[in-house]
């Protein structure tokens, strides 16, 4: 395990944290380890649930077009008056 520098404390405030290898210029997306094991739950093959991970969109879905205030014109799109 390793200690986060004041500069590494700072990025894992942006929306996207990451990290960059120096040696290989790999990037990594840095997430906190609650996130993560949502994460791993969710990718797990040997017990995927299809209606969970259809929930989880769903779930988010909804928050999203909560702050869409264009919601209400995109959903009249196309409709025949």
């Amino acid at each position: 395990m390793i200690e986060l520098t004041e500069q590494q404390r700072q990025e894992l405030t942006a929306p996207e944290p990451v990290a960059i290898d120096p040696l290989t210029q790999e990037t990594y997306v840095l997430v906190r380890k609650e996130t993560y094991e949502r994460l791993k739950a969710l990718l797990a093959l040997d017990d995927y649930d299809p209606d969970e991970g259809a929930a989880y969109i769903n779930e988010v879905m909804a928050q999203d077009d909560a702050k869409d205030p264009y919601l209400e014109s995109y959903q009249q799109y196309g409709k025949q008056a």
